[in-house]
């Protein structure tokens, strides 16, 4: 099994900017892809981004490119996300995961996903 930790979540001032951390252990050789998802109070969870492990190749939902930016570290087995640009509607709990196998596709599903960090939560304030 795969366990990640998210980290990073906070409060902050619509227009700000926070930096999201997930680590990875565990059998971290099985990656294959890393994805962030977020789900808000009383909202199904939806994708962010997706960035496939070994090449870099990042994905976006497409309402969100320009400000959200993933990217990852493999040496310390850690994905991150920048978001820049913060609005009310981008509060949600944000959840990293892993795939362990190759789909077709975008990897913005998360029925692609086996495993799945805590969450952290991100509050933007207007």
């Amino acid at each position: 099994q795969v366990q990640l930790v998210e980290s990073g979540g906070g409060l902050v001032q619509a227009g700000g900017s926070l930096r999201l951390s997930c680590v990875a252990s565990g059998r971290t050789f099985e990656i294959y892809r890393m994805g962030w998802f977020r789900q808000a109070p009383g909202k199904e969870r939806e994708s962010v981004a997706a960035i496939t492990w070994r090449t870099g190749l990042t994905d976006y939902e497409d309402s969100l490119k320009g400000r959200f930016t993933a990217s990852r570290d493999v040496a310390k087995n850690t994905l991150y996300l920048q978001m820049n640009s913060l609005k009310p509607e981008d509060t949600a709990v944000y959840y990293c995961a892993v795939s362990n196998r190759w789909t077709p596709g975008r990897g913005l599903k998360p029925s692609e996903y086996a495993y799945w960090g805590q969450g952290t939560q991100v509050t933007v304030s207007s």
